[in-house]
């Protein structure tokens, strides 16, 4: 990937700059100004309070935090980087890092001569060079799914595959209550692509996870077909029949009233549950397909410099300092993240409980981490697409060999221009 001269020059002389957190960076004032993305009252207050300690451990140096209404967030990240104007450390997404990085907006961070590169794990330090292979960020924290079970609904052992799910599902189906919060509302194909993605098993590339080792789609296959059969009968014989519009909030509070017994989703879910009140509950890895596979990408983001901060020392010293083991542990308890330091599997939060489930699909080499096809040019309106043909196959408008003909043909023509 070729990289602007700005950009070039500004990693050139982070990687000289850069050094661990602690001590004065300077005599004079350094003032640095820093933007998040996905903003909430409470996670604002606890950014504020680690950059406060790290204007302890830095005299000299003080940091703006400037928090956006989180719907228009990001388009207000793009706005200043276009700019190239008074911003010095962002919040980068999974989404945005390689546009942000294509336009030549972030520097390269250090990571050679920073002591806390060694105790990120190894899920960190992947993410945090997945974009050309450099450290444009360095994530806070994951999301990764897993799967949520009441144990006051029957259920002694959680279900492992899709099949045993749906069983499961119809058994615990009964008047007003049901075995599962689908989610046929806005993100409902997500859903639809892991179950397929399952199916298809070791034929799938996790590289290129809307594809298999072969070169055809994943939609293209007899396991696809087997896939959305049952993810069909599973929202007909096993959710609310409302469950067909429901999005994240609906799908948590079926769960947490106790209408729905099951639910997949990210671990930020385990606080909302433990503050319901719920206490006849637990989690476990998400299910496999019937060749023993589960596929899933992983959500996350971290904290980046841009190019053309005029204080790149102190924008690093920043960076690396909420990345290291105390900090980034608290940033991920306060905001239910799996977490990015090694030290964190000696906590008693991630090592127990809830997140126990979380700590074992890590584990399981047939639980596999996908990369999802962001950089293909019709990732963006897929989503709206495929949430559109989703809502059709359930209520009836399109059957399954229709859908699976279109994303088939769909992500084959995607193939094609990214040759």
């Amino acid at each position: 990937m070729r990289k602007p001269l700005l950009a070039t020059a500004v990693a050139a002389t982070l990687v000289l700059a850069g050094c661990g957190s602690g001590g004065s960076s300077s005599s004079d004032e350094v003032r640095l100004r820093m933007i998040e993305s996905l903003t909430s009252p409470e996670r604002t207050k606890l950014i504020k309070s680690l950059i406060a300690d790290f204007e302890k451990a830095n005299p000299g140096v003080t940091v703006e935090l400037v928090s956006p209404p989180l719907d228009s967030a990001d388009q207000k990240i793009t706005q200043i980087l276009q700019t190239k104007k008074d911003l010095d450390v962002l919040e980068v997404r999974d989404h945005t890092a390689k546009s942000f990085s294509n336009n030549g907006w972030l520097a390269e961070l250090p990571t050679a001569d920073w002591p806390g590169w060694s105790d990120l794990t190894e899920l960190a330090q992947k993410k945090a060079v997945e974009v050309g292979g450099k450290a444009y960020l360095i994530p806070y924290g994951f999301y990764q799914r897993t799967l949520f079970y009441r144990t006051d609904r029957g259920m002694a052992q959680p279900p492992t595959t899709w099949q045993e799910l749906y069983e499961a599902g119809k058994k615990m189906t009964s008047g007003d209550r049901f075995g599962y919060s689908f989610r046929g509302g806005k993100g409902g194909a997500d859903y639809a692509v892991q179950m397929i993605s399952a199916y298809n098993g070791d034929k799938l590339d996790p590289e290129k996870s809307f594809y298999l080792k072969d070169k055809r789609t994943i939609f293209s296959t007899p396991e696809a077909a087997q896939a959305m059969d049952l993810y069909v009968k599973i929202f007909k014989e096993a959710s609310p029949p409302d469950s067909v519009s429901w999005g994240y909030p609906e799908m948590v509070q079926g769960f947490t009233s106790g209408v729905t017994g099951m639910l997949i989703q990210d671990p930020e879910v385990i606080k909302t549950v433990e503050d319901s009140g719920v206490t006849a509950w637990s989690t476990a890895p998400i299910p496999k397909g019937p060749s023993g596979y589960a596929f899933q990408p992983v959500g996350y983001a971290g904290w980046g410099v841009t190019s053309f901060t005029k204080h790149p020392k102190e924008a690093v010293k920043l960076v690396q300092f909420l990345s290291e083991a105390k900090q980034s542990i608290a940033f991920a308890k306060g905001n239910s993240l799996i977490p990015i330091s090694k030290q964190a599997q000696n906590d008693p939060q991630f090592s127990q409980g809830a997140w126990k489930a979380y700590l074992q699909a890590q584990q399981d080499p047939k639980q596999v981490i996908t990369i999802r096809p962001v950089d293909y040019p019709g990732w963006s309106q897929w989503g709206v697409d495929s949430d559109r043909d989703v809502q059709s196959l359930l209520t009836g408008k399109k059957s399954i060999p229709e859908v699976l003909k279109s994303w088939d043909a769909f992500w084959t023509d995607q193939a094609k221009k990214v040759s």
